[in-house]
């Protein structure tokens, strides 16, 4: 495209070069006021009063407040299809840029861009792009002003075109909003599984279960269910270097772990030397510090630092059903209670040993485990779905803006 002002990804139809304007020439900038100027109501019917607290409870339109406020002539509402941010403090680093659903007041710490000379669409997105970081004054406290709104350039395509790009990416926005509560909505109906799935405390019957199971679980202390309990040693290894993995929390991401991320690895001769305890493959590593509920089976041996206690399963139990196990609201609220009077919150040894529960016979389990273990590649996959569309999301911003 030589030195040409045209994207390097355009719709069909669209070759003509972008021109150089001044934002504050394509906008009105608005601020908001106090809130003590209004008269705050709980009727459903009033109107929104937008605070930056409210940003966060939206993604892309912002519908709604927590305040709501009487109408009052004193005062012009902000625009439907103004583009909204924080005009000062650490938010706007955070870039919590969103479009006004409704007509709405706002306070003083936020600023509304009213399109007049551009596509109300198109520039939420080029103000999403760009960043508020960019445009604000960073220097000491962060903040936005007329003044640096309004030199601010801004290449803009001819109308049609703003409208084509501004809806294409409302459009992918409203798949990516789509597929987070998709996300969300699993991750509740796990949450809700993992309650009804396993007995209460001081229960031994599960609220919830498959057909063709029926009768008490059998209530077991830990070391009646587990072989070995393996504590690391509180010293790390002097030297990386060798093919046994040193795990640590910011290892784990799914329901597996089988290394490191950082590249640290532990020779034969240094284990030997220090007495370094493996964790051997088909074991599960429990935080045993404050970090409750980060559990993962162990697919390849490894060695982890003193967060976590690595457990060797009986044969007898299943190791999926055992991952979720841990995972479920009794368990980890009996580890809270147990680390409760520790100045570090570490559950011993001794104290993982004397835990108990309920546990059904070997099949149920398997059933049980199997179930977790498909809701939570499902899960997997919707994440990587979500997370491919973001990031196709962000190639189309980069190609699609001079």
């Amino acid at each position: 495209m030589g030195n040409k002002k045209i994207p390097e990804v355009s719709f069909s139809g669209f070759d003509k070069e972008w021109k150089v304007e001044k934002l504050g020439d394509l906008v009105s900038i608005k601020s908001g006021w106090s809130p003590s100027n209004f008269n705050e109501t709980h009727n459903k019917k009033g109107s929104l009063f937008i605070k930056v607290d409210d940003l966060n409870y939206s993604s892309r339109e912002q519908m709604n407040s927590r305040m709501k406020v009487e109408d009052t002539q004193r005062f012009m509402k902000m625009k439907k299809g103004s583009t909204i941010f924080p005009k000062r403090g650490a938010a706007i680093m955070t870039n919590k840029i969103r479009i006004l659903g409704l007509d709405a007041y706002m306070d003083t710490n936020m600023m509304a861009l009213e399109p007049l000379s551009i596509n109300g669409e198109f520039l939420y997105t080029f103000i999403s792009k760009t960043g508020l970081y960019k445009i604000a004054d960073t220097s000491t406290l962060p903040q936005i002003n007329n003044k640096h709104i309004e030199p601010y350039i801004i290449f803009l395509p001819t109308e049609k075109e703003q409208k084509k790009v501004g809806e294409f990416f409302k459009t992918l926005d409203k798949i990516i909003t789509l597929h987070q509560q998709e996300l969300t909505t699993l991750k509740q109906t796990k949450q809700g599984f993992l309650q009804k799935m396993f007995p209460k405390e001081g229960e031994t019957v599960p609220e919830v279960r498959f057909p063709k199971f029926s009768g008490e679980w059998e209530n077991r202390t830990l070391d009646q269910v587990f072989k070995e309990f393996i504590v690391p040693m509180r010293d790390k290894p002097k030297e990386f270097s060798g093919d046994i993995p040193w795990t640590r929390i910011e290892d784990i991401e799914g329901r597996y772990i089988n290394g490191t991320k950082s590249g640290q690895y532990v020779s034969k001769e240094t284990i030997d030397l220090m007495k370094l305890r493996i964790i051997p493959k088909g074991s599960l590593i429990v935080s045993a510090s404050a970090t409750f509920g980060i559990v993962a089976i162990v697919n390849n041996d490894l060695i982890t630092n003193q967060t976590f206690i690595g457990l060797v399963p009986n044969t007898n139990n299943n190791i999926e059903f055992l991952y979720a196990f841990f995972k479920s609201a009794s368990i980890t609220k009996k580890l809270k209670r147990e680390s409760a009077g520790s100045i570090i919150f570490y559950i011993s040894r001794k104290q993982f040993e004397n835990l108990d529960g309920s546990f059904p016979g070997f099949e149920e389990q398997t059933q049980i485990g199997n179930f977790f273990k498909q809701l939570d590649d499902t899960i997997s996959l919707h994440e990587q779905e979500l997370e491919a569309l973001k990031q196709t999301k962000q190639a189309f911003l980069q190609k699609m803006f001079v």
